[in-house]
């Protein structure tokens, strides 16, 4: 099976779009003007609070992810609840698919060639830069 194809806005931001040029000029960006937009009224405060912090954390999330949000935030808020004792292993299972279905692992980022902070890209770094 294929990888699925990485959005332009992903691929922005993990810095992909600028190394493969020609490949993200051609591809559409969906036009979301809001983008992921609030949280439904029906999740309780925790995933709402969850909610806020992965969009933050994901800045590439638009409306069509909101699904997938949705659960991650549920699942998120569960743990972040000082209430609920512990989140079972299928909940945390869940919640690994949906990051990697909105593109959020580790896994991803590491495909898309991104250093954690404060690594460079740059080879040369090593030979101009103090």
């Amino acid at each position: 099976m294929a990888r699925p194809r990485t959005p332009k806005a992903k691929a922005k931001v993990t810095g992909q779009a600028a190394v493969r040029r020609k490949k993200f000029a051609e591809r559409a960006e969906p036009t979301v003007e809001e983008g992921v937009g609030e949280p439904h009224e029906w999740l309780d405060e925790w995933a709402q609070k969850a909610w806020r912090e992965i969009v933050a954390e994901i800045p590439w999330l638009n409306a069509s992810h909101r699904g997938h949000l949705a659960i991650a935030s549920y699942v998120r808020g569960r743990m972040m609840n000082p209430q609920i004792p512990e989140v079972g292993v299928q909940a945390l299972n869940l919640l690994r698919q949906c990051y990697g279905q909105m593109g959020a692992t580790p896994a991803d980022a590491s495909k898309a060639g991104v250093k954690p902070d404060g690594e460079s890209n740059d080879p040369a770094d090593e030979f101009f830069n103090d």
